[in-house]
């Protein structure tokens, strides 16, 4: 395998890795249906966790790119990067696309 697949295999492999849990999918999928950012807070009492929880899975999550967080006051809000999601879709397809083609 070349050396640019292999990087990303590993990229996808991380980002695996933040998708792997169904409470940072659950946080996704609510930053992605709301209209504006939220709060630490506000996801807490959205998803029934605590704030401690949620904020060690944004973590995760900024770390991977994921979502991005823009402090207002004392409070720091909470969106998702569209942006980063498309290009995790394309490098799973791009990843993925060439093995399944070569197998059939």
């Amino acid at each position: 395998m070349n050396e640019l697949i292999m990087d990303q295999v590993e990229e996808v492999a991380g980002l695996f890795k933040a998708f792997s849990d169904v409470t940072r999918l659950r946080l996704i999928k609510l930053l992605m249906d709301g209209r504006k950012p939220l709060c630490v807070n506000a996801l807490s009492n959205k998803l029934g966790v605590t704030q401690s929880a949620v904020s060690q899975h944004l973590r995760i999550l900024r770390q991977a790119g994921l979502v991005r967080g823009e402090r207002h006051g004392y409070h720091v809000h909470y969106s998702v990067e569209r942006t980063r999601l498309q290009q995790c879709e394309k490098l799973f397809h791009k990843t993925f696309s060439r093995a399944l083609n070569a197998s059939e």
